[in-house]
C-alpha cells in the first residue's frame, strides 16, 4: 500500500479530490496550508506527490475529524531499528477513544518517516496523550531497550496538525 501526500490551497484540493470520487482520499488542512493524502495500491492521482510505503497500518479514514503527522528524519542506518521498534510496538492507541486510524509512512525519497493518526476529534488525540497507555508506549525513547537518539535520528522530529472538515 502506497500513501501520497500534495499540498495548496483548500480550493484547488477539494477540486482535484472532487475530480476522483472513487479514490480513497481524504482532505485536510490548517491555518498554515492543505494537504491531500492519497492511499492506494497503483499510482497516485497527483502531479507531483511526496510518496510514501505505508508500512504499518490500523483504522479507516472514514471517522476521523483531526489528523496528526509526526515527522521524524531517520539516517539511513537507523531505519531498520526504527522499523522494527513500529512494527513491534504495543497497539494500545487503537484502544483509545476517540482513535480512527494509525499509519507508518517509509519515505520513498527523502528520510523522513511519518506517524500519521487521526483521530475523531482534537480532544480524541489530547486524551491520548495525557494517557498512561501514551507514557507507557514513549518511556524508552532513549534508554538501550528502546531507540537511541544519536544513532538513528538525523535530526530533530516534528508534528503538524490538522483539522479534517466535514464531508470531505
Amino acid at each position: 500500500m502506497n500513501l501520497y501526500i500534495t499540498s495548496g490551497t483548500y480550493e484547488y484540493l477539494k477540486t482535484l479530490k472532487e475530480k476522483h470520487p472513487s479514490e480513497y482520499i481524504i482532505l485536510m488542512q490548517n491555518s498554515e496550508n492543505s494537504l491531500l493524502l492519497h492511499e492506494t495500491e497503483g499510482k497516485s492521482v497527483f502531479k507531483e506527490p511526496r510518496k510514501y510505503e505505508v508500512i504499518d497500518s490500523s483504522g479507516t479514514f472514514e471517522n476521523a475529524g483531526f489528523a496528526v503527522l509526526n515527522h521524524i528524519p531517520v539516517t539511513d542506518e537507523g531505519r531498520p531499528v526504527f522499523e522494527y521498534r513500529f512494527k513491534n510496538r504495543s497497539r494500545s492507541i487503537e484502544n483509545q477513544p476517540g482513535f480512527a486510524a494509525i499509519r507508518v509512512l517509509r519515505p520513498l525519497s527523502s528520510n523522513t518517516y511519518i506517524i500519521l493518526t487521526l483521530w475523531e476529534n482534537e480532544q480524541g488525540f489530547e486524551r491520548w496523550q495525557k494517557s498512561k497507555a501514551f507514557e507507557k508506549a514513549h518511556d524508552k525513547k532513549e534508554t538501550d531497550v528502546g531507540v537511541e537518539k544519536q544513532k538513528i535520528f538525523s535530526g530533530p522530529s516534528y508534528i503538524t496538525k490538522y483539522v479534517i472538515p466535514e464531508g470531505d
